[in-house]
């Protein structure tokens, strides 16, 4: 249904060596590199970085979010610890969220120019 994600930041650079240590825990990899713009996916650039130099901080709460699916809860904690290490803030911890469903385990983080990103597996089939 989607094809891919963009987010913009402010820091091109400084979020491209975040994101490589963020997402590569859960299966992507920088694919494309151009001048204003890099790429991550697993077969293709499916979760954008768009370089917006002028662009003012997101204030917290701005609504933006993105949640990627990992593969087990392995790969939540070590999005969620290469997060922490890179720079980024914790906004809820690796753990089950029965109030979004059952098996529902996910951590999210803030990323260094606001964005919420979440990482998140089911250990069970919904209900």
């Amino acid at each position: 249904m989607i094809d891919h994600i963009s987010l913009a930041v402010r820091d091109l650079a400084g979020a491209t060596a975040f994101y490589e240590a963020v997402l590569s825990p859960i299966g992507l990899t920088r694919l494309e590199t151009r001048t204003t713009t890099v790429g991550f996916g697993k077969r293709y650039p499916e979760f954008w970085l768009n370089h917006r130099p002028t662009m003012t901080p997101r204030p917290e709460n701005s609504g933006v979010h993105v949640c990627i699916r990992a593969s087990d809860a392995g790969a939540v904690d070590a999005f969620h610890r290469a997060a922490l290490a890179a720079g980024g803030r914790s906004e809820g911890p690796p753990g089950l969220r029965p109030a979004y469903g059952k098996g529902y385990y996910a951590a999210f983080v803030c990323d260094l120019d606001g964005n919420t990103v979440e990482a998140v597996t089911f250990l069970a089939a919904p209900a």
